[in-house]
């Protein structure tokens, strides 16, 4: 599990267009990466659209945004049509099916509980990785409301 001052795991991301990139890919600015659920669920819908609403104030500041769930890169395009999001999307691994190396990789891929039925999956967390790729900044169990202002407060601090 990273921490502030560890070097950013450079994992490969599929996007939505099918293409891969690697987390090195956005080098020399800081990046913001947020981990999320699911697409179109109500708290991640909430989440992505305050990265969206924001997303010009984090481009002035030079950083760019990048979301990561288990949806298939299908899925995300849906989502970003949808919402008409702003932030990028990326799919850790080939989507729900495959193993979940980015997830492990950030320390997100966790066990959960929900109705006393034990389950691997997502926690909310957000890590901001500065310019060189170190991560500068850890937010794990986020809650939404008021998350992405917070955010850009610390990338303008760095």
């Amino acid at each position: 599990m990273p921490v502030q001052g560890d070097k950013a795991p450079d994992v490969v991301l599929t996007m939505p267009d099918g293409a891969t990139k690697r987390v090195s890919d956005w080098a020399g600015k800081p990046l913001v990466v947020y981990f999320y659920p699911k697409d179109d669920t109500p708290g991640c819908t909430t989440e992505a659209q305050a990265f969206t609403a924001l997303a010009d104030d984090f481009a002035k500041a030079g950083a760019a945004i990048l979301g990561i769930s288990r949806d298939t890169p299908k899925r995300h395009q849906n989502f970003i049509k949808k919402y008409d999001l702003k932030v990028e999307l990326a799919t850790d691994a080939d989507g729900p099916d495959a193993d979940a190396k980015v997830c492990e990789a950030f320390g997100v891929w966790v066990e959960k509980s929900l109705y006393g039925r034990s389950y691997m999956g997502i926690e909310r967390a957000t890590f901001l990785i500065d310019k060189d790729g170190m991560i500068a900044r850890v937010w794990r169990k986020v809650k939404v409301k008021g998350h992405a202002e917070e955010v850009l407060e610390a990338v303008k601090a760095l």
